[in-house]
């Protein structure tokens, strides 16, 4: 019995902090939620190494990232648009 559930894949977009490696750059994501007990607004941040093939994006574009199979030991995600 076949489901028709396909899971759609996680995209984010964020900043690009750094491009130094080959086919690779960092992408940092920032996300804005609620304590949970002290109910103040937050930042959080959490940085992505994101292959980028052809080294397009430079330090500072706004990007979007999708997440994919894994590329290397730290790579799980690709470039979406730069």
């Amino acid at each position: 019995m076949e489901t028709d559930k396909t899971k759609k894949p996680q995209i984010f977009s964020g900043t690009v902090v750094s491009d130094k490696m080959k086919d690779t750059i960092v992408v940092s994501v920032e996300r804005y939620e609620k304590h949970p007990r002290y109910s103040k607004f937050i930042r959080r941040r959490k940085k992505f190494k994101v292959h980028d093939a052809g080294n397009t994006a430079k330090v500072g574009d706004k990007v979007q990232i999708i997440a994919t199979r894994p590329i290397s030991k730290d790579k799980s995600f690709k470039l979406l648009t730069s």
